[in-house]
């Protein structure tokens, strides 16, 4: 098995992380009295327990609730939501009820009260995906597949039948993306799985072939974790041009999106303003009006293309079945196309099987990878966490994420990790002090296949996916160690700093957020220009017009605050619009501005300028002459 990129590098690693039946899809089933609609649902829900049975360290059941404003939504739903669970059968997973309102917004403080009648609950299954892909990988190669990352095929290998003249597919010319080497592989039969890329791949094979791929863009965005629940997900079920809208608590955030709109193919999709703010106002119809929904609070945003299977003709990507296609061509290619994350183990299945049909390949029987664990689930429990603790003091979070990540592989995680210097945790040093990552899973990554510090930021560790400040943040540890773990010249480690700067920058929605300092106007009454200019006028003392890092000391110094040069150097640079080294009046307001908008939150300037202020407001003491003098 060969892959461009990395493992999960393009849609397995940008999906909304659910492993779903699809309710929206038994809805059309029963409207529209398709049965293939239904087939697939049914099969998604097998294949959901099986992924949940085979993969419990990764994968785990989410309970998602339905708020409901009309009084003819009750049953209307409440039906369709226990066909849900009546199609699962003995596999459902916990049954679905019903809550009152007082009940609902018990469970889900953040809900909008006005017009609230109710909601239901039903339960479907979550996942890390790019850690179940990778992990999937790594099964396969512990049974004997050869598996590479970031080699690409160029071309397809042929030859001809002796007895009918035709040609056939016998391997393929293979490039190694990093050193630039080719080389032939020879393949009894090529499969082409290739998601968004399908079409490209059948065009190697015939020119002419007509196209079966259509491609469509998911937009997510991260929010941080205080607008969920922990345990508690949230289901738009018609959003105001009729898609369905997620909003679902994973790794301590919460995911909300996606959009679904007719995209280009690329390797490198861009999720764009528009995407963004659609997402968020579908958020605002059904949070509570104390919460206010800001753009500054988006921590990341990613577009994943869906290879969806479809006629070339069609433009309505939203009917399109999420079902899989098998096709073999004349030439013995085979091509697996469409489908969905719940259903990959019966596509590759079906595919397998087509495979052995088509190319006359020797089996020893049967499709035996039904309910077969995969990597790090052998030995798992649900409190291996604790022996983590205990065996090698590591700290309770730390633990979990590395049992919830790696499963019983954790320990080996935990006998490379490093010792803290503290009295608690004894090992486990962190990458950013928000996040459970340690800098040990950077060295065990390079033994998974890593080779990037994309890979690290972005699959080995969500961190690029769950806030972009914090992997940019985390980037120079995880490149110095990868450095010394792959003996890495200057020239490749600038190089990759640049790359995964540019990674967090287009494609993870850093750029979408620069802007919106960028782009804002200044809008601040007389009242508060008045009041932000004596703010910035007590940092810039010699009224230069502008401050710089110098300044920033000089204030802090008088409070008794203490700053590194480097942290100050970071907050400048995160509102230096003109980029010049200094923050001017202007970019000062336009700053003030956002912020009192929402479209940007958590400036670290705006908030210690603030601060530092009101402590240079030295308030009179309170007297105890009257209360007999204090102690």
């Amino acid at each position: 098995m060969i892959e461009r990129e990395d493992f999960s590098s393009g849609t397995s690693s940008k999906s909304t992380k659910l492993i779903h039946g699809g309710v929206r899809y038994l809805q059309k089933a029963f409207t529209n009295l398709d049965y293939e609609q239904y087939k697939l649902v049914r099969e998604a829900l097998h294949e959901r327990a099986n992924l949940l049975e085979v993969a419990p360290h990764i994968a785990r059941q989410l309970p998602i609730m339905l708020p409901l404003y009309k009084w003819w939504q009750l049953p209307y739903y409440w039906v369709g939501i226990k066909m849900y669970d009546l199609v699962a059968g003995s596999q459902c997973l916990t049954s679905s009820y019903i809550l009152t309102k007082s009940r609902a917004l018990e469970l889900f403080p953040m809900l909008k009260k006005d017009k609230l009648v109710g909601a239901i609950v039903y339960y479907d299954g979550q996942h890390n995906d790019a850690r179940m892909n990778l992990t999937i990988a790594l099964t396969a190669a512990r049974y004997g597949a050869a598996i590479a990352n970031y080699v690409e095929a160029v071309s397809l290998l042929k030859n001809t039948d002796p007895d009918t003249g035709k040609e056939y597919v016998c391997g393929a010319r293979c490039r190694n993306i990093q050193t630039g080497q080719e080389f032939n592989v020879k393949a009894k039969c090529v499969i082409n799985a290739t998601g968004p890329f399908t079409d490209s791949l059948r065009e190697m094979d015939d020119e002419g072939v007509t196209k079966i791929c259509q491609a469509s863009a998911g937009v997510h965005i991260v929010l941080p974790g205080y607008y969920s629940p922990e345990a508690m997900g949230l289901l738009d079920p018609a959003t105001s041009d009729g898609r369905v809208i997620f909003f679902l608590p994973w790794e301590k955030m919460v995911i909300a999106g996606t959009t679904d709109t007719p995209t280009d193919v690329t390797s490198k999709p861009i999720p764009h303003e528009e995407e963004i703010n659609f997402i968020l106002s579908e958020i605002r119809n059904y949070l509570s009006s104390d919460v206010e929904v800001r753009r500054g609070d988006v921590l990341a945003a990613w577009s994943g293309i869906r290879p969806l299977v479809s006629d070339p003709n069609s433009k309505d990507t939203q009917s399109i079945s999420r079902n899989h296609v098998v096709t073999v061509t004349d030439s013995r290619l085979v091509t697996i196309a469409g489908g969905k994350w719940t259903t990959y183990r019966i596509m590759a299945e079906d595919t397998i099987n087509a495979a052995v049909k088509a190319c006359n390949l020797n089996v020893a029987g049967p499709c035996k990878t039904f309910g077969l664990l995969l990597e790090g689930a052998h030995h798992w429990t649900p409190t291996l966490h604790i022996r983590l603790v205990q065996y090698y003091g590591l700290g309770t979070e730390v633990a979990r994420h590395l049992a919830s990540t790696y499963g019983d592989k954790a320990f080996q995680v935990a006998k490379m990790a490093q010792v803290t210097g503290r009295r608690w945790p004894i090992v486990g040093k962190r990458l950013v002090s928000e996040f459970p990552y340690i800098e040990a899973e950077v060295k065990y990554a390079v033994k998974e296949y890593a080779c990037t510090a994309i890979d690290i930021i972005a699959r080995r560790t969500r961190l690029a996916f769950l806030n972009v400040q914090a992997a940019e943040d985390a980037l120079p540890r995880i490149v110095e160690i990868m450095a010394t773990e792959m003996n890495w010249s200057e020239k490749r480690i600038k190089d990759e700093l640049k790359a995964a700067q540019q990674f967090l920058y287009y494609e993870m929605g850093y750029k979408v957020r620069s802007d919106q300092l960028a782009n804002t106007e200044i809008n601040l009454s007389p009242l508060e220009v008045d009041r932000f200019k004596k703010r910035f006028e007590k940092f810039d003392g010699d009224q230069k017009g502008f401050i710089t890092i110098v300044d920033l000391q000089r204030v802090l110094e008088s409070i008794g605050y203490e700053v590194d040069e480097n942290t100050l150097h970071e907050m400048l640079f995160e509102v230096d619009i003109n980029k010049n080294g200094q923050v001017e009046l202007n970019e000062f307001l336009q700053l003030m501005s956002a912020v009192q908008k929402g479209s940007v939150s958590g400036s670290r300037l705006a908030i210690l300028m603030k601060t530092a202020e009101e402590n240079l407001i030295r308030e009179d003491p309170i007297p105890v002459h009257r209360s007999g003098g204090g102690l």
